[in-house]
C-alpha cells in the first residue's frame, strides 16, 4: 500500500482524534506507559517528517523550531 503526504496526514489526524475520543473516556490507566511511548515515537516521527517537507522545499527552513518542539515533547514522554 502507498499513499502520499496528503493521505498519510488524514491518517495521522484521524488516529489523533480517535486518541482523543478514547482519552476523553478512559477505561483504565492500564498501558499508559505504552501510550506514552507510542505518542512519543509518533512525535519523533512527525518532526522527521516536518523536516524533510522542509528540505523539499528548497527554501529557509520556517519549521526548525517546531521540529525541535516536538522532538523535545517526545523525549519528555518517553522519559516519564
Amino acid at each position: 500500500m502507498s499513499v502520499n503526504e496528503y493521505e498519510a496526514s488524514l491518517i495521522i489526524r484521524s488516529g489523533a482524534e480517535l486518541l482523543l475520543s478514547a482519552s476523553a473516556d478512559p477505561r483504565s490507566d492500564e498501558g499508559y506507559a505504552a501510550v506514552k511511548a507510542n505518542m512519543s515515537a509518533a512525535l519523533e516521527l512527525m518532526a522527521e517528517a516536518l523536516a524533510n517537507f522542509e528540505a523539499g522545499v528548497g527554501g529557509p527552513s520556517r519549521s526548525t523550531g517546531w521540529v525541535q518542539d516536538l522532538r523535545r515533547v517526545a523525549d519528555d514522554l518517553a522519559e516519564k
